[in-house]
């Protein structure tokens, strides 16, 4: 009987709680029809994901596990996808816009969610387990100390849900964290009334000092040019919604 030693290297916590991953699958909208697993692992969500009656994909890094699900799911053959998501061109898998799903590997999910931001056009909704604590930050709305960097860029393109909490016992071999899982579902805004690029510099500028006002951790990228007053600049970045940093965004371009 072949078995996957978790990695740690990889960041591996296999989920055995088949519940859970049945859960997890049913949090796919009724209508997806193309579907993408991020990490299939020991194939727990794969087993219902190839019982679904759309078109299908699965990217896996871990040869061990890609041994393991070719013998454990022969229906996965023409399926898998060897190699490393955040390396991978999303574009080439689907012929039109898809969703994924995944237990995302905790040390790595956040470059898994900028690489999903990157491909905002193309991916309309995801459904994925992570640390409780980043899917709380995720979901937190302005006003709180949680409320940070991947709160305002995911929530500038998409609206997020957190639909449960996982308990460390589910995996093999068990986190030091809970879990939790939450859904992204791609909004109406296809732009953002501001430089993109210019918006992320100016969100990660203030929150990587978030202790200090707008004002003062601006200066990482206004340098000595003067700001001109705005009722931003004497608070903190988590006071400040989507549409407050697109303003604010604007603001700082005209300098």
């Amino acid at each position: 009987m072949m078995y996957v030693r978790p990695k740690k290297s990889l960041g591996q916590h296999f989920l055995h709680d088949r519940q859970i991953a049945e859960r997890i699958t049913q949090s796919i909208d009724d209508n997806t029809k193309s579907l993408l697993e991020i990490g299939a692992g020991t194939g727990v969500l794969t087993e219902f994901l190839l019982e679904k009656n759309i078109d299908f994909k699965a990217v896996e890094i871990d040869r061990e596990s890609i041994a393991f699900l070719r013998k454990t799911f022969p229906d996965i053959k023409n399926k898998l996808i060897e190699g490393d998501f955040l390396q991978l061109n999303v574009r080439t898998i689907f012929d039109k816009p898809f969703s994924v799903i995944g237990n995302l590997p905790y040390n790595i999910s956040s470059q898994i969610f900028f690489k999903i931001l990157d491909e905002k056009n193309y991916i309309t909704e995801m459904v994925c387990m992570i640390q409780k604590e980043v899917a709380e930050r995720i979901a937190e709305k302005p006003g709180s100390k949680t409320y940070g960097i991947l709160s305002v860029l995911i929530q500038a393109f998409y609206d997020v849900e957190y639909l449960f909490t996982v308990h460390e016992n589910a995996f093999t071999p068990p986190p030091k964290v809970k879990s939790a899982v939450i859904r992204l579902t791609r909004n109406a805004t296809q732009h953002l009334d501001c430089d993109e690029i210019l918006f992320k510099k100016t969100v990660k500028a203030t929150f990587n000092q978030r202790r200090k006002t707008i004002k003062n951790s601006l200066k990482l990228i206004t340098g000595d040019k003067i700001i001109p007053e705005n009722r931003f600049l004497t608070l903190r970045p988590e006071r400040l919604s989507v549409s407050d940093f697109v303003e604010l965004t604007n603001l700082v371009e005209k300098l």
